[in-house]
């Protein structure tokens, strides 16, 4: 029988792996409403999973065209936009839409992936006495490993590539393989007043409006049909599958099913793990980019081009601040952690019985090596929340402390230098100043004196306590601030600069908090391990799916709404919903849309937009899909694996569920993909995208 998920998993709970999807699963999926056969859902050139595609690294899209067009969500598409927005051609603010293949706009460092196969290799592992090596040693049998496997499927296609994951908490892995594509073009995104509508204040929230979506297209070698470099001879890709548009939408209780990526969740992880999680880790992010983010969105407010700057930055960092808070809430109003602890007691009970992973799962022992690293964890957090990436002079300090940017000649070491580019079109110094010197006081105020990096005695002794004097000092005075300028290591300056002194600092300090936290890093892993094992085994007449870990993955369930303060949530929002909430934005600008938007969902006539049955124009919807981050982007499919919407948001109750699937409460939010529609045709006038579609 294949291994499959944390809890007893439950009717239309589930990430499930498709390549060994369980026959009761698979029959579950019939019973509600699924209408294809395996063969059509994954077997073959033709089957539905070769449709949908990993999307950057980060989030999950779905081709519907045979053109190569894309949908993801706009969420996912922000930093292309950003990327390409100026003051004078602000596409954040203004929306775009390319009229021709030629004014498709082309991305660095963007992918999407195509997953080809997928198998469990866990047996060859074990042959090879993979679990009695050491971690060390398992770590490097892995890389050898994948680079074997990965020259095989390059033999037969070199347009291929391979790589070997862990499920379920390594007691079982995985190869997959991929192709990928790395020519993806803008092609469509609409105001970030409607792609990101409501901003924070609706986010992981509902009812919701949200016309969250971005368009892409693949392009491809004109010759094979296969992945290229950019080039402007690059042709439009032709997919051998590509997802149907529906305009038929759905009803409450109708079969829907999600197919993405969904990122990382942590359902087998013990009540000390999930302890640890909300005190150490949430409650640290949480307060730390609270601090951060007051600063920001206040310059970003003032300033234009300081706000398409950093959309991409605050949208990041916001969206975990307030997860973090919801999951939080959502472990204590559960009363997560004390379920886990009634299931390991009897967990426990049960291996007394039976004497399963005797002398190896020990729960006291897990408990006293979670204590013994808590105070190390949380200052690693404020840690990274403090000075990764908040700041570029972190970011240079970092960087030229670990060798990353040394320039000049390997045999020459006197000769060798530290120079950074003018890449000050991406960060604004007023900002960046008041962030750094607010997050050194607030890193201060937190963590315990033997956690401070040694620069603080300089802040203390040389500019008397004041953070701020000492970051306009690093900003003016600073090597590492003055790009286009070489530092040298064998020159004095270099050793008494206060910039690399800093970075130097930083790194000494986060490898000492490493240190102490890598001591029990494998004891825990092991225990973890041994526990999820022994779930398995008490449970092992039951299917299980493993914990996501950015592999495709199903998820199926219903349309449905969930209780709301004791009142029926509603499946689905309309447009007059949208438009009495415009009406409050002078009360809160993320209610804010233009007066054409006004118009457009003010509409009586919203032809084959509207919904059949409820006569209503409608926004978003809700199903009970299992989705988590990563899952941004993925398509919602009917029974008929019909496209019916994007997948983009949770709700506030479903914040819990990177730990717990709590099925009376947590909700998938989908962007109707009649509204998308609805918004490329009135407000984008795009017409040859919607031929090319052809939705039915």
């Amino acid at each position: 029988m294949a291994l499959l998920g944390l809890g007893t998993a439950h009717a239309d709970e589930g990430m499930w792996t498709i390549y060994n999807l369980p026959p009761q699963v698979f029959e579950k999926m019939q019973e509600e409403g699924f209408r294809m056969s395996y063969n059509d859902l994954y077997l073959g050139e033709n089957s539905l999973k070769n449709a949908v595609v990993n999307f950057s690294g980060y989030c999950s899209g779905v081709v519907v065209s045979p053109d190569g067009l894309v949908f993801t969500n706009h969420h996912c598409g922000f930093e292309a936009i950003r990327s390409h927005s100026t003051v004078e051609h602000d596409y954040m603010l203004n929306g775009f839409y390319a009229k021709s293949y030629a004014e498709e706009l082309p991305n660095e460092n963007m992918f999407v992936a195509f997953m080809i196969n997928q198998e469990d290799i866990t047996d060859r592992l074990m042959k090879e006495g993979f679990d009695t090596m050491t971690v060390e040693k398992q770590s490097v049998f892995l890389d050898s490993l994948e680079n074997v496997l990965s020259q095989e499927v390059k033999q037969n296609d070199s347009t291929l590539r391979l790589e070997i994951k862990p499920f379920y908490e390594g007691n079982k892995y995985y190869a997959t393989t991929y192709r990928d594509f790395t020519d993806l073009r803008l092609v469509f995104t609409i105001p970030k007043s409607m792609g990101k509508y409501g901003g924070e204040t609706d986010n992981w929230m509902w009812p919701r409006q949200t016309c969250d979506f971005s368009v892409f297209r693949i392009y491809a070698d004109p010759k094979t049909n296969g992945p290229a470099a950019y080039s402007k001879d690059n042709v439009p890709y032709h997919p051998t599958r590509w997802a149907q548009v529906s305009l038929n939408g759905y009803q409450e209780g109708d079969y829907a099913m999600t197919m993405g990526y969904p990122g990382s969740t942590e359902r087998y992880l013990s009540s000390y793990g999930i302890q640890e999680m909300r005190d150490a880790e949430n409650a640290t992010r949480a307060q730390v980019r609270g601090v951060k983010q007051e600063v920001m969105i206040r310059h970003m407010r003032a300033d234009e081009a300081v706000r398409i700057k950093y959309d991409s930055k605050f949208a990041q960092s916001s969206n975990y601040w307030k997860n973090s808070i919801g999951m939080n809430k959502c472990i204590d109003s559960i009363g997560i952690i004390n379920q886990k602890r009634q299931f390991e007691e009897r967990l426990a009970a049960w291996q007394d019985s039976t004497g399963y992973l005797k002398d190896k799962l020990n729960f006291k022992r897990l408990e006293e090596l979670y204590k013994a690293r808590f105070e190390d964890n949380r200052a690693f957090m404020y840690w990274i929340e403090t000075f990764y990436g908040t700041n570029e002079l972190c970011v240079r300090a970092i960087r030229s402390a670990r060798g990353m940017e040394v320039k000049g000649p390997k045999d020459k070491p006197n000769k060798q230098y530290i120079e950074f580019e003018d890449n000050s079109n991406e960060w604004d110094e007023a900002l960046d100043k008041e962030v750094f010197t607010t997050l050194l006081k607030n890193y201060r105020e937190h963590v315990d004196a033997r956690y401070l990096p040694t620069f603080y005695k300089v802040i203390d002794q040389k500019f008397h306590g004041n953070y701020k004097e000492y970051v306009d000092y690093l900003y003016k005075n600073s090597f590492l601030m003055k790009s286009g300028k070489k530092l040298f290591f064998n020159k004095k300056a270099y050793k008494k600069d206060l910039g690399v002194l800093l970075g130097l600092d930083l790194v000494e300090s986060l490898g000492n908090m490493r240190e102490g936290l890598f001591a029990s890093y494998d004891s825990i892993d092991a225990q973890e391990r041994y526990l999820c094992a022994a779930k398995l085994r008490m449970e092992e007449d039951m299917p299980h799916y493993s914990d996501a870990n950015f592999t495709m993955r199903l998820s199926y369930g219903q349309v449905g709404g969930f209780e709301l303060a004791g009142k029926p949530s509603g499946y689905y929002t309309t447009a007059e919903s949208m438009v009495e909430k415009m009406k409050q934005a002078d009360k809160n600008v993320e209610y804010f849309a233009e007066p054409i938007m006004h118009e457009l969902l003010s509409s009586k006539d919203f032809g084959p937009y509207q919904d059949k049955t409820t006569g209503k124009m409608q926004l978003c919807f809700l199903t009970n899909n299992d989705i988590t981050g990563g899952n941004s982007g993925s398509p919602m499919f009917d029974g008929d694996g019909k496209l019916i919407g994007l997948a983009f948001d949770g709700n506030w109750d479903s914040l819990s569920s990177d730990i717990n699937f709590d099925s009376r409460l947590a909700r998938c939010i989908g962007v109707d993909i009649r509204y998308v529609l609805f918004m490329m045709d009135r407000w984008g006038h795009a017409d040859r995208l919607l031929q090319e579609i052809n939705a039915q």
